[in-house]
């Protein structure tokens, strides 16, 4: 990952909030899974086993009790664990993607199929379907079985009109049975979303697919299927979206992660037409706003800096606040225009930025966290800097 470094203002903005309460327990993460075995060291180069990560950028857990599904992104593949991991650096059981733990490569250097890889980033599963966002080859793989053996193919791809093909928009223009650099996937009550990041629109299966190539149902982000253009071709508004990299859903509104405008956009409703407007934004303090940290260097607890993830955790909306290396949540009940988060992780205060908080990693801190998901009191996180995932629960 390159890093730009930047001189910080003479001046911070103040907090919205005063001392933030702890969204995760205090000691830090139960569980640390990847490359770091020693806390003051990062290994690299890291070579692909079964208990190294590389970038990660997707973990989900199916339930408490496991598998938890992580997508190592760098290494092109999907590890699984059939149990919840309970130490540290334990190895994964299978793997999808590669020939073995320790070789790596684009769709492993081979042709492309449905049990191949480049870059996987998202990952969603409920009861026993599982959506992987293969980035890179522009689709997304649906398996409706849970994988019960290394390299099982899926039994879906979407995106593409078989799992051969890799082109983005199948090398033609965007509609809605095509897709370009899909970074997120989510399922909630049945119905698939899919971040389709690199044509700056968010789709909806209404149901999910059972057929290679079916098309999406509902666009938001473009004015229609065909159209690309970043914020929908206007200046920045209540419709457009810039890099959409996460979706969620929660007590029936809608939440689009738009990194690229440094905002979270919420409809407070489902939406049902095609380029429906968001109801408000959390990161910025109007819709036409789009800086980072609403342009200062320092944040607060009311804004963003490349926001990537979102997920629900209990009673509470997360966000992964990629750029500043933290997590902030609000209380669900609480989401309004410009909201200012109540709790935090990863950082002291909420006006304090840096990777691992400008040292070496520790249990309770993050670099560049990537992706986010909860499985009861228990947050996944793809700790995507420091080449880990993290199993750290709420506080008791």
């Amino acid at each position: 990952m390159t890093m730009r470094v930047s001189l910080a203002p003479a001046r911070r903005q103040s907090s919205f909030a005063g001392d933030a309460p702890a969204l995760l327990a205090p000691g830090g993460a139960r569980v640390i899974l990847g490359s770091v075995s020693n806390l003051d060291d990062i290994v690299n180069p890291i070579s692909p086993s079964p208990a190294t990560l590389f970038g990660p950028r997707g973990a989900a857990l199916a339930s408490a009790d496991g598998p938890l599904f992580v997508c190592d992104s760098g290494h092109h593949r999907l590890l699984i664990w059939n149990r919840t991991p309970d130490r540290d650096g334990t190895p994964a059981d299978l793997l999808i993607g590669q020939p073995d733990f320790e070789s790596e490569g684009r769709n492993a250097k081979r042709t492309p199929g449905p049990a191949t890889l480049n870059v996987p980033t998202g990952i969603a599963v409920s009861g026993t379907v599982l959506a992987v966002a293969d980035a890179w080859n522009h689709r997304v793989l649906i398996w409706h079985r849970l994988p019960t053996y290394s390299n099982q193919p899926a039994d879906v791809v979407l995106g593409q009109r078989d799992f051969e093909s890799v082109f983005a928009n199948r090398g033609a223009a965007a509609a809605a049975n095509t897709l370009n650099w899909c970074y997120g996937v989510t399922i909630a009550d049945g119905v698939l979303w899919v971040a389709d990041t690199g044509n700056r629109r968010v789709l909806k299966w209404n149901r999910i697919p059972t057929e290679s190539g079916t098309p999406a149902d509902l666009v938001l982000g473009e004015i229609d299927f065909v159209t690309r253009d970043g914020n929908a071709g206007r200046a920045v508004a209540d419709v457009g979206m810039t890099w959409p990299h996460s979706v969620a859903v929660l007590d029936g509104r809608l939440l689009v992660a738009d990194a690229g405008n440094n905002r979270v956009m919420v409809w407070n409703e489902m939406p049902e037409t095609n380029c429906a407007p968001c109801s408000l934004v959390l990161g910025q303090k109007n819709f036409g706003a789009i800086d980072h940290n609403t342009g200062f260097y320092y944040p607060t607890s009311a804004t963003l800096n490349m926001p990537y993830s979102i997920a629900r955790v209990r009673d509470r909306l997360a966000i992964a606040d990629t750029a500043n290396s933290r997590i902030v949540a609000h209380d669900v009940a609480d989401l309004g225009m410009f909201a200012a988060a109540r709790y935090l992780a990863g950082q002291a205060t909420f006006s304090d930025k840096g990777d691992n908080r400008w040292r070496a990693p520790q249990r309770d801190s993050l670099c560049w966290p990537y992706g986010i998901a909860a499985s009861g009191p228990t947050m996944v996180i793809a700790d995507s800097g420091n080449n880990r995932v993290l199993l750290w629960d709420l506080p008791p």
